[in-house]
């Protein structure tokens, strides 16, 4: 396993992690229960593969991510933990209904679907998706689902597969801004390319709720994200999540800045000014943190009452 470290500012100095980034450790019976669970469903969690800070918060908590289609990437992004190779075409067929059935075992109501890239699918993947939905729906139509989905090379056809499959939230990350999205992200991915996807998602069923991410402290400036999130908001994404980049292994991009919590909080408020419906912003944010669940829960709700 690679090397870690704290990351080194523009300078070249190693930056020291502050306060605001220190987490809580503890593991409880619902995080031993789940990481058994996965284990003999022969299952992925992205919260494991991308080492997310937040993994003992929020299995203990009783939320996950599943990661579908193997823990393979075709693509290289500089900013991911994911390994990268070639998964040869190998799609697991029980997949979809493990992972329904160990959602059900969890007793989730609310749960992440995401993938690796898979651009050796003819569809990317996207049926495979909508199978592990429809399972899901099929044990528990109640159960809340989000997929967070990679670009399918906006692809029609694969995003319709998508939105067919009736999940609550579709998200796709532009995790960056643009003139960073070239550095950090693989070749074959794009800034457009990504709004792009967000803007079919919408024209497909403009009702279903869309969803993306910014990472922080790469090199961009405030105006930079103020400019990313008014992008999103032109192709109508309704939530958003800020969070502070992590550099995973000495291999990876390096991190030049540990935003400070008062720079999320301002711009939250920029960006609820501009119309997002919800934002979760903060060091420790995650595309998969709760923005979605506890947005989408409450309106939900809302209309059952």
């Amino acid at each position: 396993m690679p090397r870690r470290n704290h990351g080194n500012n523009k300078s070249g100095q190693e930056l020291q992690k502050p306060e605001w980034l220190k987490i809580s450790l503890s593991k409880d019976a619902n995080y031993s229960h789940i990481k058994k669970l996965t284990k003999m469903s022969n299952l992925h969690t992205v919260c494991e593969e991308a080492n997310c800070p937040n993994i003992y918060e929020c299995w203990n908590g009783g939320t996950a991510t599943f990661m579908l289609l193997g823990d393979v990437c075709t693509r290289v992004c500089k900013f991911c933990y994911v390994k990268s190779g070639k998964p040869n075409g190998i799609v697991d067929s029980f997949e979809p209904e493990n992972v329904a059935k160990t959602v059900n075992k969890l007793n989730f109501k609310y749960v992440v679907l995401t993938s690796v890239n898979r651009d050796d699918l003819d569809d990317g993947g996207a049926s495979h998706f909508a199978q592990t939905v429809n399972e899901i729906h099929k044990i528990n139509p109640k159960i809340l689902v989000e997929v967070l989905i990679p670009d399918f090379a906006n692809d029609l056809s694969s995003l319709s597969t998508i939105v067919n499959s009736k999940p609550t939230v579709v998200a796709h990350n532009i995790e960056t801004t643009e003139s960073l999205s070239p550095m950090i992200r693989d070749i074959r991915a794009d800034y457009h390319k990504s709004l792009n996807v967000l803007k079919t998602i919408k024209k497909i069923e403009p009702k279903i709720y869309t969803k993306s991410s910014i990472m922080l402290g790469l090199g961009e400036t405030e105006n930079e994200v103020i400019r990313t999130m008014r992008d999103l908001r032109k192709v109508d994404v309704d939530i958003i999540t800020l969070g502070q980049y992590l550099q995973p292994s000495s291999f990876h991009a390096q991190i030049k800045e540990y935003v400070h919590p008062k720079k999320f909080k301002k711009l939250k408020s920029i960006g609820l000014k501009m119309g997002f419906m919800y934002i979760a912003a903060g060091p420790l944010v995650r595309s998969s943190y709760k923005a979605g669940e506890l947005f989408v829960t409450s309106i939900k709700r809302e209309k059952r009452t």
